[in-house]
């Protein structure tokens, strides 16, 4: 197991490139299973959850050849002839729970694993199933795998996500396309990913109707065709690192190859703490203020402030002079990086789905570890501002979600080395 060993503080300068997304990659992936020929995928990440769902698809027979070189992924899904999703891969990643729409969709039978994933908080997949009910298709549950059956065609009828939920939307937009007469989504995610997924299936021979909007409309096709298509980059990654710029009041970063219209309202929040930003087509730089303005924050679904990037505000509201508060709407129990971060020097309290933060605070190289992949890079970004060594453990989270990141960050003045970590 490998470990982070930061040396700070360090200011950040230069350009870093934005990688492809993993949640909207992912999607694509589920959705190539649809087609009755190839689909590739250009500027996937080399990320270890794609690895994963690659080998969860490779299980049913499809053929999945990964040019890492050129960051483009082929996926042959005409062999398709396993439609399961097995426990040992399933439980790795929550993402692969599409595998359930994906081949219920296309060959009307699907046994699929349960889902596993980031260690916080009670995430179910309840939305997804009764949402699948909800078009006609039997759904039952046998020793930790969802049997899903669905006839050539299904009435469908309407479903409202009840909250609104990126997974289940997508989920029901793989099951649906090629099942349902017309099943209606109301309250449906509006996030990037859904759309470009809801864009993709269309140009595949889908039938959707108000992508974009909260309530998507299917309506049955025969077949969809696989197809070229190019991979959002990912606005979490974006929103990270213009976070990382701001913390020390030497840095100034210049972020490129990102899509500033998938932020949502965030680079509205971010230029209150005081932060010089520039947003020029696909580049948005950066220069951090020489004080920090403490800014309090509500996550909200999109297009308001990503739950993904609460973790990563907070850390840097350490560095702020003044009182923050980070209240977390879609998810009440994301704090794992708490006490960690206290480690480091900060003052920070929980009080439900709050934190409270007190700075600015000097933060002192220690040894903190984390259960998620946004509260681990945030202790990244706590280590590079840090007086001294801080030593970030269980950085496979990282490797879930951030394509080299200790290059980017070390390209651009970090100092951030990757050394296998003592039992």
């Amino acid at each position: 197991m490998d470990k982070f060993v930061i040396e700070g503080p360090t200011p950040l300068r230069g350009n870093i490139a934005i990688s492809g997304s993993k949640n909207a990659a992912l999607p694509l992936m589920a959705a190539a299973l649809l087609a009755d020929s190839p689909t590739t995928i250009n500027n996937v990440p080399r990320l270890r959850d794609i690895y994963t769902f690659n080998n969860v698809i490779r299980v049913t027979g499809a053929h999945v050849e990964f040019d890492e070189e050129n960051n483009r992924l082929h996926i042959d899904p005409t062999h398709i002839n396993h439609l399961q999703a097995p426990y040992e891969l399933v439980r790795k990643m929550r993402a692969s729970f599409y595998m359930l729409g994906a081949l219920l969709g296309r060959f009307g039978e699907a046994k699929v694993s349960l889902p596993g994933g980031c260690a916080w908080g009670p995430r179910p997949v309840d939305l997804h199933l009764k949402g699948m009910k909800a078009m006609g298709a039997e759904i039952e549950l046998d020793k930790g795998y969802v049997l899903g059956k669905a006839k050539n065609r299904l009435p469908g009828g309407t479903f409202k996500l009840e909250p609104s939920s990126v997974g289940a939307t997508v989920n029901l937009l793989l099951a649906s396309v090629l099942k349902a007469e017309e099943f209606t989504i109301e309250n449906a995610a509006i996030e990037p990913d859904v759309t470009l997924l809801a864009n993709t299936l269309n140009r595949m021979g889908a039938n959707i109707e108000g992508i974009g909007t909260d309530r998507l409309t299917i309506r049955q096709t025969e077949k969809l065709q696989g197809l070229e298509v190019d991979n959002a980059p990912d606005r979490i990654e974006t929103g990270t690192y213009m976070i990382a710029a701001a913390m020390h009041p030497e840095s100034e970063l210049t972020i490129t190859n990102t899509d500033p219209s998938d932020l949502g309202t965030f680079p509205g929040s971010f230029r209150k703490i005081g932060a010089r930003v520039d947003i020029n087509d696909t580049e948005i730089y950066v220069k951090a203020p020489q004080k920090l303005n403490p800014i309090s924050i509500k996550t909200k679904v999109y297009p308001g402030f990503p739950t993904d990037l609460q973790a990563q505000w907070a850390t840097m509201m350490t560095q702020a002079p003044g009182r923050s508060v980070i209240t977390d709407t879609i998810y009440f129990d994301r704090f794992s990086y708490v006490p960690e971060l206290n480690r480091l020097g900060a003052d920070l309290e929980v009080n439900e789905n709050s934190v409270t933060v007190n700075g600015r605070t000097p933060l002192e190289g220690a040894s903190v570890m984390s259960t998620d992949l946004r509260a681990s890079v945030s202790l990244v970004l706590a280590g590079m501002v840090a007086e001294g060594t801080s030593d970030i453990l269980r950085i496979y989270h990282l490797d879930r979600g951030y394509e080299q990141l200790e290059k980017k960050l070390n390209s651009v003045g970090a100092s951030i080395t990757r050394t296998e970590q003592e039992e």
